[in-house]
């Protein structure tokens, strides 16, 4: 798993809620609430394990990227119920940006452990 892609493609996400905002596009609620759809998802309870296990930051990942989908799912609902005043609210809010922070930064930290274990 290219855990800096990851980062990238994890970071487009707020663009794409915007983009379904302005288009009044609804999204798929179901899959962008859960953890293990992403390619992320499915390498962190898949492969992850064996790669990235002993890395002291995998766990934190696993939870800081589940909370992170939580969050996303929550816009992605107020999108396509139509309530974009809301999606827009909540994704400009704390709980958001501190999820999508959080995941971002242990994707960081475990790319690190990773690259100094191979070292």
């Amino acid at each position: 798993m290219d855990l800096k892609q990851a980062i990238e493609k994890h970071s487009a996400w707020k663009m794409k809620f915007r983009s379904a905002i302005s288009a009044k596009q609804p999204m798929d609620q179901a899959s962008i609430g859960k953890d293990n759809v992403c390619e992320l998802g499915a390498w962190l309870y898949g492969p992850g394990r064996s790669e990235c296990g002993h890395c002291q930051s995998f766990q934190q990942l696993i939870e800081n990227h589940r909370q992170f989908h939580a969050e996303a799912g929550k816009v992605a609902a107020a999108i396509s119920a139509g309530r974009y005043d809301e999606a827009q609210r909540l994704l400009d809010g704390a709980a958001y940006a501190t999820a999508s922070q959080k995941a971002v930064v242990t994707m960081m930290n475990v790319q690190r452990e990773k690259a100094a274990k191979a070292a």
